[in-house]
């Protein structure tokens, strides 16, 4: 079977760098429902639309088509009194956008503590950087009609959040 429209697409792969350094690398296979579900990038959904199990792939991705561009707007200096106690750099804490009124929320990573004040960055951690996204296929079959109506892939034994 061919990748099209709402196949249930499992793959290997591994993610580098734009110099070849290895960020990420799938201890087994992943599964997407494939045709614009958002179980992966639409540059990679793109790619892969028309190859079979077996097949490989290579996926050069700017910063746009991955994580997107590093928002400076996005790394703020808050009080330190808002943090508890114990507190680390690499901590994450969830929390809204600086003039965001919306419920929508970012997760913040601490990047700097010190006595007054703790600096915190909304960024994805690879904001900002040109990725390549390979692998092989390794299986391709139809999506059940419950996998689409939820609008992504369940496990072995049923229905999985």
């Amino acid at each position: 079977m061919k990748i099209e429209k709402n196949a249930v697409v499992s793959l290997t792969y591994e993610l580098s760098d734009a110099s070849g350094a290895l960020i990420e690398k799938a201890d087994g296979p992943i599964n997407y429902l494939h045709g614009g579900y958002d179980g992966i990038f639409p540059l990679v959904e793109e790619a892969l639309q028309g190859k079979a199990t077996g097949d490989k792939f290579v996926v050069s991705m700017q910063a746009d088509d991955a994580f997107g561009e590093y928002e400076h707007d996005l790394v703020r200096v808050e009080p330190r009194s808002m943090f508890p106690a114990e507190l680390a750099v690499g901590m994450q804490f969830e929390g809204g956008a600086e003039g965001d009124d919306d419920e929508d929320y970012l997760l913040y990573t601490v990047t700097e503590v010190n006595d007054d004040e703790v600096t915190v960055d909304g960024n994805h951690p690879l904001a900002g950087k040109a990725l390549t996204f390979s692998g092989v296929i390794t299986g391709v079959r139809a999506a059940t009609a419950e996998e689409l109506t939820h609008g992504h892939v369940h496990g072995d034994d049923g229905h999985h959040h």
